[in-house]
């Protein structure tokens, strides 16, 4: 799992230059006479980031239980192995 780390560190990275970068943007689009009001553009990208904290920590679960299952399915293997023998 620590060979992620580096991946996850990067994606952290992009995704708060993107988060900058998408902020700035409806700031500019709004002072040019944007229709949707800022603090709406706000409230929203919390309300997705707060899905993506949600949809990371899925994954997470999801993957811890891919792995638990693999190293069932390896010791069973295993025990058929010695059974056959």
């Amino acid at each position: 799992s620590t060979a992620n780390a580096p991946e996850d560190d990067a994606a952290n990275r992009y995704t708060r230059t993107d988060r900058t970068a998408y902020s700035r943007y409806s700031r500019d689009a709004n002072s040019s006479g944007g229709s949707i009001p800022s603090s709406a553009l706000e409230k929203r990208i919390e309300e997705l980031e707060r899905e993506l904290a949600k949809e990371r920590q899925e994954n997470v679960r999801l993957m811890k239980m891919t792995q638990d299952k693999e190293e069932l399915i390896g010791k069973l293997k295993e025990e058929i192995d010695l059974l056959n023998r």
